[in-house]
Parts: structure tokens; C-alpha cells; sequence
């Protein structure tokens, strides 16, 4: 299938070298090779032997239009070593590097490539990107039993997914970590990580978390940014202008693939929203320009916000998630009116009818997520919402 950047990376790669990051299994490798069945080029994984001894000699076609070389990031001079080939040969192909941790951070010796490359992030599926002849309200009841990822979204097997997460994530703890992070306790890493799929939508506390898993709470800070790093989970933290005794440190938690998240209905209907709106904030990223942040509000006296979306400094919507409950939230309805977001949501997961009240709007998640839908050719026809 056709995923939503593609045609924007295709065009970018007519002028700058592309780098394409995303979590491990999420599709990269195939946008990769459909840009490669429209020209003449050649894909290198330096996973495998001997495309890595190609890429450290060099040797491609001349007449290859693309170059893609898929997880470079693994070799430790890889910004260097694609500077020089791009500045020597730049003029003859187009470069695309993919890469399952964030390529915008690994900084391994060499020069800057700043002015370069565009820089793309790649998600699993959502309500605003699905494949054909999949319904809505199907898709939301796959992406909560067995998350986005293409593979188990299309097999639709919760028996399958299970057993295809557990090699994912056994893959990107002992390889992907391994190879990139000094950590050496796989073990203990394990048990944080399980610790942190039952903590979705809580403020997660790390010196509590570091006593549960016996280390060092710094420990557990850098395991928590390399698992970040890898795209396994992202952090929202507090959003604290303007909020009068606001919570200042803990952060939430949530995780790339719905399905990573522990089997509770409204905590995998809370991370199904923040996946979503992170991957609409990517783009507005990677395609806009935009400087985007995904926070949450709370305050000391316990009034709380699930989400809040800050557009190049100014907060552009409050967002609350419910599973049943239709009334207004009265925290969203508290800070819509102190606050002044452009918009403020609540979206609720069993919704007769949307309505307008107190400033709030108040719809289900098909139906908000299948307006204004920010990347090209990807519109939800009406009658999948209804």
C-alpha cells in the first residue's frame, strides 16, 4: 500500500538527500522499494553482509536514480560517510536513508549535515490513513486489539500480533539497542519497559519506577530516552504557561503501537489519541516547517487536561478523552475558558450524537480524525464515519 509522505518524499528527494525514521516493522523498507519501482536504483541494508561491504566500497550502479541505504545509523561514521559520497555524487543519484532510531540525533563523528537532507517520520497506520476497503469503525476496532503496524493491522489476529510484538520487541531491544545505547542489562530493561505499558495516561514518576526496577533513577532516565530514541515510546510532558499551579515535572508515557499498551480499554483509547495527534504533529513538522509540542495540563488542585497542542508556541487545541462520558469535562471546560485555545475536544469513544457546548466540541474519534486531514489523498469518504 501507498503510505501518506510518500509522494513528499519522492519529491524532496529531487533536491536534498531524505532521511526517513520510524519504528522497526512500520513500513520503511517498503515505501522505500515502491519509490524504487518508479526508477532505476539499488537498496543496501547494512544489516546484511554484503550490502554493507558495498556501502564501505562504494559500489552502485552508475546509472542508479536512487540510492537507499536502510539502518546506515548502525555505522558509527555514517554522517560523514554520507557527506562526502553526497557531495562528491550528489548531482548524480538521490539518497534516501531509513533507519529505525531517530537519524536527526545520532551524531557519531563527522561534520554537520545541516541544509543536506529533509527529515521524515513514518508511524503506523491511523483512522486517517488506511488502507483500502477497510471501514472506519473496523479500523478502530484493529487498532485497538491489535495496534497500526502494517503486518498485524492487515492479518488482524490478535494470537498473531501477540507473538509478531514479542519478536519486534525482542529484535529491538537485543540488536537495535544493543548496537546503539550502552546498555548492557537487557533484562532489567525489560521489566522497565513492561512497567511503563501498565503506566499509559498516569504521570510517570521515574525515581518510583527506578525503585521498582532496582536501579538508579538516572538509569532510568537514559533508558527512557533511548527507548524514545528507538521509537518505541514517545514522552508528553506538562504544558505550564499560563496554568496557575501547574504540575512541572512528571511526564506521561505512551507507546508508538497501540497494542505495546496494556489490555485496558481507556488507556489504549487514550494512546490511540495521542498516537494519532503525534503523527499529525510530525508532519506539520516535517512538511510545514512547524515547531510542534504534545503536552497535557494539570494543575496542584488535581484539574487535568489529557492533551494540549502547541503550535510554534501558541496552545491551538485542549484535547480530553473519555471512554463513555458525554457530559463536558469540567477541567476542559475550566481551561477552555482561561486558557482560550484556538479549539477545544472532547472526544468520546461511544457517542450517539457530537455536539457543541461551554466552547467545547464534543464528537467521537472516526469522526474527528477524519476531518482536515493534513497530507494529500487520504480523505475518509463521509459515509465511513457515520
Amino acid at each position: 500500500m501507498k503510505r501518506h509522505i510518500e509522494s513528499e518524499v519522492s519529491r524532496d528527494l529531487q533536491k536534498k538527500m531524505v532521511f526517513l525514521g520510524g519504528p522497526r516493522q512500520v513500513g520503511k523498507t517498503t515505501l522505500a522499494r515502491n519509490l524504487l519501482a518508479t526508477v532505476a536504483g539499488s537498496y543496501f541494508n547494512w544489516d546484511y553482509d554484503d550490502d554493507r561491504q558495498a556501502i564501505l566500497k562504494k559500489r552502485w550502479r552508475a546509472e542508479d536514480t536512487l540510492l537507499v541505504f536502510d539502518e546506515l545509523h548502525k555505522f558509527p561514521r555514517w554522517k560523514s560517510w554520507i557527506k562526502g559520497v553526497y557531495d562528491v555524487e550528489g548531482a548524480a543519484h538521490q539518497f534516501l536513508v531509513t533507519g529505525s532510531a531517530r537519524l536527526d540525533v545520532y551524531r557519531q563523528g563527522g561534520d554537520s549535515l545541516l541544509g543536506r537532507y529533509h527529515y521524515w517520520r513514518l508511524h503506523p497506520l491511523t483512522l486517517d490513513e488506511l488502507p483500502p476497503g477497510i471501514g472506519a469503525q473496523e479500523a478502530l476496532a484493529r487498532l485497538l486489539s491489535v495496534g497500526g503496524f502494517p503486518e498485524p493491522f492487515l492479518v488482524n489476529d490478535e494470537r498473531e500480533s501477540r507473538r509478531w510484538r514479542k519478536e519486534r520487541f525482542d529484535r529491538v531491544l537485543q540488536e537495535d539497542i544493543r548496537d546503539l545505547e550502552s546498555i548492557r542489562n537487557i533484562g532489567q530493561l525489560r521489566l522497565f519497559l513492561d512497567l511503563l505499558r501498565t503506566r499509559v495516561g498516569g504521570l510517570v514518576v521515574l525515581s518510583n519506577l527506578a525503585r521498582d526496577v532496582q536501579v538508579a533513577p538516572q538509569t532510568a532516565r537514559s533508558w527512557l530516552e533511548a527507548l524514545e530514541r528507538m521509537y518505541v515510546l514517545f514522552q508528553v510532558k506538562p504544558y505550564t504557561q499560563d496554568v496557575a499551579r501547574a504540575v512541572l515535572k512528571p511526564p506521561k508515557v505512551y507507546f508508538l503501537d497501540n497494542a505495546d499498551v496494556a489490555d485496558e480499554p481507556g488507556a489504549r483509547l487514550e494512546n490511540l489519541v495521542a498516537a494519532h495527534l503525534l503523527k499529525r504533529l510530525h508532519y506539520r513538522e516535517d512538511h510545514d516547517g512547524r515547531t510542534c509540542e504534545l503536552r497535557y495540563v494539570r494543575d496542584k488542585e488535581g484539574r487535568e487536561v489529557d492533551f494540549a497542542v502547541v503550535v510554534d508556541g501558541v496552545l491551538d487545541e485542549l484535547i480530553e478523552v473519555k471512554t463513555g462520558d458525554d457530559a463536558v469535562s469540567p477541567s476542559l471546560k475550566y481551561y477552555a475558558q482561561r486558557l482560550k485555545p484556538r479549539r477545544a475536544t472532547q472526544l468520546v469513544a461511544r457517542l450517539a450524537r457530537p455536539y457543541d457546548a461551554d466552547g467545547v466540541r464534543v464528537t467521537d474519534p472516526i469522526r474527528y480524525f477524519a476531518e482536515d486531514i493534513p497530507w494529500e489523498g487520504n480523505r475518509v469518504p463521509t459515509q465511513l464515519i457515520r
